[in-house]
């Protein structure tokens, strides 16, 4: 992309970003990502329990990439315990909660790209919105279990390995030297995963590519900031008591929503100007 059409991409992301729509859907996604979040984990601890894990791998993860005020926030609603004996109701109504969240940037894409966000109906993308939150939780899960057992797995391939020919490395040394490439590369397929699936009508990956390096690389940079913010500077409990944790993860989640939504749009933009 030459240094033109990079101009006139921002200049267009930044006009599309004044719209009414936009100014209140970070609000909004922020308020559906809380209220998404205990069913969200509950669904995600049951499915850990299948590779008997438990939702503290999710947050030791936690409390390695944010900080301890952001992770002491989230640790409150990180207390499911699997039990195994849980319902079909149970399983749908809260697959129905979780995917509150899935369905508001269901309705952002549609707009964004069409300028439509009833995409096909209310109760078909109310479902699909269920779907989508579904192949994010089983994304998820085989990202942690791969994580957790990497290391386990690296050594039975190593085993296996040598048997068929000599090697002069082993498997686990090269498991800890891709752990971290191999968990970015989740994340980021994950990014673009979800921005692949929230549009009605299927964009090709190519193009979807773009925003998607914008909103992953925002994500890590406003969770950065916002981690040495809010344990430097900020001081929630002086105004809001007993809610300090919930406005801080309000506030945490309404500034990830807004970079999900430039994502999202520096598509739509990068295509007008193509």
């Amino acid at each position: 992309m030459d240094v033109k059409r990079a101009g006139e991409v921002i200049t267009n992301v930044y006009i599309r970003m004044q719209k009414p729509y936009y100014q209140g859907v970070a609000a909004e996604l922020a308020f559906f990502f809380l209220l998404s979040m205990v069913p969200l984990f509950i669904i995600v601890g049951e499915l850990l329990g299948v590779f008997s894990l438990s939702l503290d791998v999710l947050e030791g993860l936690l409390m390695q990439y944010v900080s301890a005020e952001v992770a002491g926030s989230l640790k409150e609603y990180i207390s499911y315990t699997p039990s195994g004996t849980i319902s079909a109701l149970f399983l749908l109504f809260a697959l129905w909660s979780a995917s509150k969240a899935q369905f508001s940037m269901i309705r952002i894409a549609n707009y964004t790209y069409t300028g439509l966000n009833s995409g096909r109906g209310f109760i078909r993308e109310r479902l699909r919105a269920m779907v989508t939150v579904v192949a994010t939780i089983i994304l998820l899960a085989f990202s942690l279990t791969i994580l957790v057992y990497g290391k386990q797995i690296a050594d039975v391939a190593g085993l296996y390995a040598e048997k068929i020919m000599p090697l002069s490395f082993r498997f686990n040394e090269l498991w800890y030297i891709l752990r971290w490439p191999a968990g970015i590369a989740f994340y980021f397929f994950g990014i673009t995963f979800i921005n692949f699936i929230l549009p009605s009508e299927k964009l090709p990956v190519k193009k979807i590519i773009p925003g998607s390096i914008v909103a992953s690389t925002g994500m890590l940079i406003v969770t950065w900031a916002y981690s040495l913010y809010n344990s430097g500077f900020s001081n929630y409990d002086l105004f809001y008591g007993g809610l300090a944790s919930v406005v801080g993860l309000l506030i945490w989640f309404y500034v990830l929503g807004y970079v999900i939504v430039i994502g999202i749009v520096f598509n739509a933009a990068l295509m007008e100007t193509k």
